[in-house]
């Protein structure tokens, strides 16, 4: 796994989120209703990725969680950096403290190029791309779109 558990469902929520309101706030009742997604820790992912600059909330009527940007501006690796942290993308694949093109460990250089080319997919994918696939997904196994039935604020998305 390139990410952890935690990151998935942090991925499987925001690309339900960009299908139901991609530019308002949804209940995260109404997000986790009819999935596996836990809605308890969703909520505790959700509060740390308002904390990352990548959600907003807004309580009250009309309330819950939207995207801080519009879709096309958030990347996979913005969540996965977000949640996990980039580390990952560092770190020898091995474990050793000393590894770099100098002085590169058993691994180094076929792992160096899968790294940089997950890097590279995660950083050229979009919300608003993961969006449509789950649309195209859901819509091909006959699932109805999940739709938010709550009312929603006015929110304006950064660029």
């Amino acid at each position: 796994m390139i990410y952890s558990n935690t990151c998935a469902y942090a991925i499987r929520a925001l690309c339900r989120l960009v299908v139901m309101r991609p530019a308002g706030y949804v209940l995260l009742d109404e997000l986790c209703a009819k999935t596996d997604l836990p809605r308890h820790f969703m909520g505790k992912i959700f509060q740390d990725l308002v904390r990352s600059g990548l959600l907003t909330s807004a309580k009250g009527r009309g309330g819950g969680f939207a995207l801080a940007r519009k879709p096309e501006k958030i990347t996979l690796y913005d969540i996965v950096a977000a949640v996990d942290g980039t580390e990952q993308f560092e770190h020898c694949a091995v474990g050793m403290a000393r590894c770099h093109d100098r002085q590169p460990c058993p691994e180094h250089d076929r792992f160096v190029a899968l790294r940089n080319h997950i890097r590279d997919y995660l950083a050229s994918t979009t919300l608003a791309q993961s969006g449509d696939t789950l649309r195209k997904k859901l819509e091909l196994i006959g699932e109805k779109l999940p739709v938010a039935k709550s009312k929603s604020k006015a929110i304006r998305t950064s660029s």
